[in-house]
C-alpha cells in the first residue's frame, strides 16, 4: 500500500494513545486485550510496518477534543450511500429512458461547466468492480437508489427487462458479499416523460409511482429488507419547483408545495404498494434531510426567526408523515395556498413507518434582516448567516457542525418518536488531491467524520433507536448543479479513466467498521 501512516495516525483513528499502539507493537502484555485486538485490527487493514523514526512520530490526523473509541450495537448498518443518477451514467444505455436532470443539463448555464452525467461514474458497466471494493471497505450496507426511468423509460406501462435485470445483478452480488441493499425507490429523477405530462404538479404521477413501485417490489421483495421510499422531498419540491435551482427548474411556490403534497401522496401510496409484496419482516420508511436551526441573539424575533425557519426546512415534511397534518403557518409563510387535499389524503400520508431516514449536513444559523423586505414572508424578514464567525466550512460552503447531528436526531425522537432512526446521509466535499498513484490524503474527512460518530454515540446514550450510518458517498460522484466539481466520495474517481482510488478516509472508514465487528478467537 502505498499511503504510509504514521504511529500517531494509528493511534488517532484508533483512539487511544501514542504510547499505546508503541506497547502493543512491542507486544507488551499490559495493553487491554479489547484494545490490543481493535489496534491489531487497524494495524493490519492498513497494512502497517512500524518505523519509529522522529518523522514518523511528528506525523498527526487532526486531533480532536476527546478520545474516539465508540461502541454501536452489533447489528448497527455501517454503509455508504449513492444515487442512481450519480454514479450509473449509460444514460443512452439497454433501454433506459430520460429524466429530468438528463433535459436539466442541457440548460445553458445550469450545470457547473454544462457538465452532464452521461457517464458519471460509469457505475453502470463497473457494478462488480465497485461491489468489490465494498467488501474491502467492510461495509454492511449499501444504499442506493433505483432509476425510475431505466425500468420505465415512459414512466408507466412498459417494463424494461434489462433496468431491471441489472438491479438484480446488484442486489445478488451484495448479497453474495454479506452487504445489505437498502433501496431508495426515488432520488430526484422522475422520468421525463411524466414531467411533460405534469409531473409533480399532478396526481397521477403519485399513482404512477405506486405503480412503479409494485413492479420494483414484486421483483426485489424476496431480497430487499430496507426500502426507503423517496430521497428529500424537500429538495425536489423546492429547489425543483419553488426557486428552480434543480431539476425541472421551474419557479413558483405554489408548484413547490403543490409538487410536495403529491410526493407525499406518492410516498404513502408506495408503502401501501410495497407492504403487499416485501416480506413481512422488512423495514419501510423515508429520508428527509433535516436541518436544525440556531440563532444568533435571544430575542424574541430571533426565536420566532427560529421557529419560523424549522418550519420551512424541517416541518413541512415531518408533520405530516408523522401528525397527519402540515404546520401552522407553513402556507402563509410562502404566501401560497394550501395544495388541494382530498378526504384520505392525510390519514394515509401519516401510515406509520418502520424507520425514518435523516440526511445530516449542517445547520442554519438565522439572524432578523438589518433591512427588512416590505413583505412579511419568512425570506423578507430573516436572513441565514453566511458565514458563520470562526466557523470551518466544506467545499460546498456548508458550516461543519458535528453537534446539529446530535440536535437533530435529539429533537425528532422527542417531538416525532420513529420506531427506528437511520443517519441515510452524512458526509463531506474537499477538495481532494490525487497523486497519481494511491495515495489521497483526507484528513479533514476523517475528522469529518470522526466527530459526527461522536455524535451518535452520545444519542444512544439517550435511548434514541439509531440503527444505522450512512457515509455520503461511496464514490465521488456527478453533484448535481456543482457538475464534477464537488468530491464527497471515500472512494475517488478519475473521470478521465473511471480508475478508483480508495481515500484515506474510505481506509479509516473500513478499519473502524472491522474494529466494531472483531474477529472472535476460537479455542
Amino acid at each position: 500500500m502505498a499511503e504510509k501512516l504514521t504511529i500517531r495516525d494509528i493511534a488517532q483513528i484508533a483512539g487511544v494513545s501514542i504510547a499505546t499502539v508503541s506497547r502493543v507493537l512491542n507486544n507488551k502484555p499490559d495493553v487491554d486485550p479489547l484494545t490490543r485486538e481493535r489496534v491489531m485490527l487497524i494495524l493490519k487493514e492498513y497494512n502497517f510496518t512500524p518505523n519509529l523514526s522522529a518523522t514518523q512520530l511528528a506525523g498527526s490526523l487532526p486531533r480532536t477534543s476527546r478520545p474516539f473509541h465508540p461502541t454501536f450495537p452489533p447489528d448497527f448498518l455501517w454503509g455508504t450511500a449513492t444515487s442512481a443518477y450519480q454514479i450509473e451514467g449509460a444514460t443512452d444505455k439497454d433501454g433506459r429512458g430520460a429524466c429530468i436532470w438528463d433535459a436539466f443539463a442541457r440548460e445553458p448555464g445550469a450545470i457547473y461547466r454544462g457538465q452532464n452525467a452521461e457517464i458519471a461514474a460509469d457505475h453502470y458497466q463497473r457494478m462488480e468492480q465497485d461491489v468489490a471494493l465494498m467488501a474491502e471497505l467492510n461495509l454492511k450496507a449499501y444504499r442506493f437508489s433505483l432509476s425510475w426511468s431505466r425500468i420505465l423509460p415512459q414512466g408507466t406501462s412498459t417494463v424494461n427487462e434489462q433496468g431491471l435485470d441489472f438491479y438484480d445483478r446488484l442486489i445478488d452480488a451484495l448479497l453474495n458479499k454479506q452487504i445489505c441493499p437498502v433501496v431508495t425507490l426515488y432520488h430526484w429523477d422522475l422520468p421525463l416523460a411524466l414531467h411533460k405530462r405534469g409531473g409533480w404538479q399532478t396526481r397521477e404521477t403519485a399513482e404512477a409511482f405506486a405503480d412503479y413501485t409494485e413492479i420494483v417490489a414484486r421483483r426485489f421483495g424476496d431480497r430487499v429488507s430496507w426500502w426507503i421510499t423517496l430521497n428529500e422531498p424537500w429538495c425536489s419540491a423546492y429547489l425543483g419547483y419553488g426557486i428552480g435551482t434543480h431539476a425541472p427548474g421551474e419557479q413558483s411556490l405554489q408548484a413547490a408545495v403543490n409538487a410536495g403534497h403529491h410526493l407525499l401522496l406518492a410516498h404513502a401510496q408506495a408503502v401501501v404498494r410495497l407492504r403487499s409484496y416485501i416480506q413481512p419482516s422488512a423495514h419501510i420508511g423515508a429520508t428527509l434531510n433535516l436541518t436544525p436551526v440556531s440563532v444568533t441573539e435571544d430575542s424574541q424575533a430571533a426565536q420566532e426567526g427560529a421557529e419560523r425557519a424549522d418550519i420551512l426546512y424541517n416541518r413541512w415534511f415531518l408533520d405530516p408523515l408523522f401528525h397527519g397534518r402540515y404546520p401552522e403557518g407553513l402556507f402563509r409563510d410562502l404566501a401560497v395556498h394550501p395544495p388541494v387535499c382530498e378526504d384520505a389524503d392525510m390519514a394515509l400520508i401519516s401510515t406509520p413507518l418502520d424507520f425514518l431516514g435523516i440526511n445530516y449536513y449542517s445547520r442554519a444559523l438565522i439572524r432578523p434582516r438589518r433591512r427588512a423586505g416590505t413583505g412579511s414572508t419568512f425570506t423578507e424578514t430573516y436572513e441565514q448567516v453566511i458565514p458563520v464567525p470562526g466557523a470551518t466550512y466544506t467545499e460546498m460552503a456548508w458550516e461543519i457542525y458535528p453537534q446539529g447531528l446530535r440536535d437533530v436526531l435529539l429533537r425528532v425522537q422527542q417531538d416525532y418518536a420513529p420506531r427506528l432512526i437511520m443517519v441515510t446521509e452524512n458526509g463531506a466535499a474537499f477538495d481532494d488531491q490525487w497523486d497519481g498513484r494511491n495515495h489521497i490524503p483526507d484528513k479533514r474527512r476523517v475528522q469529518y467524520l470522526r466527530e459526527h460518530i461522536q455524535e451518535l454515540e452520545g444519542v444512544l446514550l439517550h435511548e434514541v433507536p439509531l440503527c444505522g450510518y450512512f457515509v455520503w458517498s461511496f464514490l465521488d460522484n456527478y453533484e448535481w448543479i456543482d457538475g464534477y466539481s464537488k468530491r464527497f466520495g471515500l472512494v475517488y474517481v478519475d473521470y478521465a479513466t473511471q480508475r478508483r482510488v480508495v481515500k484515506q478516509s474510505g481506509r479509516w472508514y473500513a478499519a473502524f467498521i472491522a474494529a466494531q465487528h472483531p474477529i472472535k478467537q476460537t479455542e
